[in-house]
């Protein structure tokens, strides 16, 4: 069997989080933070020998190369032991970390998915910012090392909005909003090309939410443990976290009938194993409210994640506007929170809303303009929407085109 007749393996790498699956399949078969941790007592051993006893140095910097872990398993390693430092090889959407990169993809291919990386085409994904020698060096990495037959790499927008539509017919016009876990992106794409110059990207993604929060429970001094507070405020914000229409009204809610909206969270102190419980209350909406009001987060960005969608559009060119507006596409684990697309829906119309009725009104009334559609496509695998579209993409006769075409002419 040839690696076209196998199906392709599919890996979308984000900050926070790796999807990882064969193209075919509606969910990726697994789902782990993107981190590693690497045993540090063999790095600094293999400084300490002198070069005299190479082997000894050789013999240690072997096993530094061979003694990691990835995903949970580094993330318990890294709490049950002190030689094993956490590194994490993507920051804000791009690799900041070739040779962790390198370990990670080693341990993806053949821990999990457990297969031949020479019997298998691959396709991975890249963020629409990222520079080409990043590119080069992925290429660089799964040719030489793990001697891939081919490799495809895609923008996660464009898989996204494949995985988006919402009809029989897949539009490939429209904006993706793309909230990880790291990073938050903004990106027009017009027949399936991503328009460069208007990508606009925000410096609030789903790890402020959950900071944000953290901090409002240690604010208001929940008995949480300080070692444990960052993973409890992350299971609060997937848990109860929603978004509300009103703050001023959710606060009266919560005022007038606590014992309905103030949950409580029950957990176990590492360290000691004593039980202990603390109330979860405002940061429930307050928490995803920062996306729509960041000025309660932070003073150096104050621009709704609304403006930032329709300032995307409005740069974009004219004849395209209409139709970006009309196909929203969210993306990201961060965009599951409840309400999410309904909030985003209403104030983005009435941004355009309000600026259709000053154009009318700048005109006097003698031209009309006509009702600009807007509507936010919200799935139910929004979460992994960039892998699904890569599975998609993966599993079409054309996918393999591209690789056959490559062999003609080269």
């Amino acid at each position: 069997m040839d690696a076209a007749s196998r199906p392709a393996v599919v890996i979308d790498n984000g900050t926070g989080y790796t999807k990882m699956g064969f193209a075919g399949n509606v969910e990726p078969c697994f789902i782990i933070p993107t981190v590693v941790a690497v045993n540090e007592s063999f790095l600094n051993q293999s400084r300490s020998f002198n070069k005299a006893n190479w082997l000894s140095q050789y013999s240690a910097g072997v096993m530094a190369d061979l003694d990691f872990f990835i995903g949970d398993d580094a993330l318990s390693r890294s709490r049950s032991s002190s030689t094993y430092n956490l590194s994490y090889p993507i920051r804000q959407g791009q690799v900041d970390n070739w040779d962790t990169m390198e370990r990670f993809w080693q341990q993806c291919i053949f821990n999990y998915l457990r297969c031949d990386p020479e019997d298998h085409y691959f396709l991975l994904t890249e963020s629409p910012l990222t520079a080409p020698e990043s590119r080069e060096y992925t290429g660089e990495i799964m040719f030489e090392t793990f001697n891939v037959p081919g490799l495809y790499i895609a923008v996660q927008p464009v898989l996204a909005l494949a995985a988006g539509y919402s009809t029989s017919k897949c539009e490939m016009t429209g904006v993706v909003v793309d909230v990880g876990d790291g990073a938050t992106h903004v990106v027009p794409v017009a027949e399936g090309y991503v328009i460069g110059s208007s990508i606009k990207s925000i410096p609030i993604s789903g790890k402020d939410v959950t900071q944000f929060v953290q901090q409002l429970m240690k604010e208001r001094g929940e008995n949480v443990p300080p070692e444990d507070s960052f993973e409890v405020a992350r299971k609060v914000k997937e848990m109860y976290g929603y978004t509300c229409s009103d703050i001023v009204k959710e606060y009266n809610k919560y005022d007038k009938e606590p014992s309905k909206y103030i949950k409580q969270w029950s957990g176990i102190k590492p360290k000691t194993g004593a039980p202990y419980k603390c109330d979860i209350g405002y940061e429930r909406f307050l928490g995803p409210e920062i996306f729509f009001n960041p000025e309660i987060y932070s003073s150096d960005f104050t621009i709704p994640l609304p403006a930032v969608i329709d300032k995307c559009i409005q740069s974009s060119p004219i004849d395209t506007r209409r139709a970006l507006y009309k196909n929203i596409v969210l993306s990201g684990g961060s965009t599951m929170l409840k309400d999410f697309h309904r909030r985003l829906h209403r104030d983005l119309k009435k941004i355009v809303d309000a600026r259709i009725v000053a154009s009318d009104a700048r005109h006097g009334g003698e031209l009309k303009s006509k009702p600009i559609e807007v509507n936010v496509v919200s799935h139910p695998i929004q979460r992994f929407a960039v892998w699904f579209g890569g599975s998609i993409l993966a599993s079409t006769p054309e996918f393999y085109g591209v690789f056959s075409l490559y062999i003609i002419f080269n």
